[in-house]
C-alpha cells in the first residue's frame, strides 16, 4: 500500500468513524471464508455495515479525532485481525453477534464505542444486547408521560358511571314511590 493509499483510507475511516456514534470492533480471525460471507450477510440484512482495516490505519483515523470522543480507550483492543461494524442502532451488531455465536465461537467483540461510552471486552456483550434504542426510550418516556392522563381518564370515566347507576336508581326509587 503506497503512502498515498494509505492517507486515502485513514481520510475514509476518519469520516466513517467519525459520522456514526456507535462502532463495534470485532475478530473474526480463524472463520472460514463461507462463515465470513454469512456473518456478511446477516449484517447486510440487518443494515450494518462490516469493514476491515488494518489496526494501525484505524488508530490513526482515532487519534485525529477530538479527545472529547475518548477513542484512546480503544487503542488497547487494536491488536490482530480487526472487522469493525457500523450501525445506526446501538443495539443490532451486539444482538447479530449473540445470535451468530448460538453456532458459531466467533467473531468477538473487541470493543464497542456506544455514543461516548466505550466497551471493551467480550464479556460486554450481553450488557450490549439489553441497550435500549433512541425509539424504544423516546416509546418509554411517552407511556410514562401518558400514564397519569390514562389513569385520571379511567377515574373520571369510572366516577362518572357510578355516579349515573346512582342518578338512576334514585329515579327509580321516585318513580315506584309515586
Amino acid at each position: 500500500m503506497t503512502r498515498a493509499e494509505k492517507t486515502e483510507a485513514i481520510a475514509v475511516l476518519k469520516e466513517e468513524l467519525g459520522s456514526t456514534p456507535f462502532f463495534y470492533l470485532t475478530d473474526s480471525s480463524t472463520m472460514p471464508v463461507s462463515k465470513i460471507n454469512n456473518f456478511r450477510r446477516k449484517c447486510y440484512e440487518q443494515g450494518i455495515t462490516v469493514k476491515v482495516a488494518k489496526n494501525s490505519l484505524i488508530q490513526k483515523a482515532l487519534e485525529d479525532a477530538p479527545e472529547s470522543k475518548g477513542y484512546s480507550a480503544l487503542f488497547e483492543v487494536l491488536k490482530g485481525p480487526t472487522t469493525i461494524l457500523f450501525s445506526e442502532n446501538p443495539k443490532s451488531p451486539a444482538v447479530l453477534l449473540e445470535e451468530f455465536r448460538k453456532t458459531e465461537e466467533r467473531p468477538l467483540l473487541k470493543a464497542a464505542y456506544i455514543d461516548s461510552s466505550v466497551y471493551i471486552g467480550d464479556d460486554n456483550l450481553k450488557a450490549l444486547t439489553k441497550l435500549k434504542s433512541k425509539e424504544e426510550m423516546i416509546g418509554e418516556i411517552l407511556g410514562l408521560l401518558q400514564s397519569p392522563g390514562k389513569r385520571l381518564s379511567s377515574q373520571i370515566t369510572a366516577t362518572g358511571g357510578k355516579l349515573a347507576g346512582i342518578i338512576k336508581t334514585l329515579q327509580e326509587r321516585e318513580g315506584a314511590a309515586e
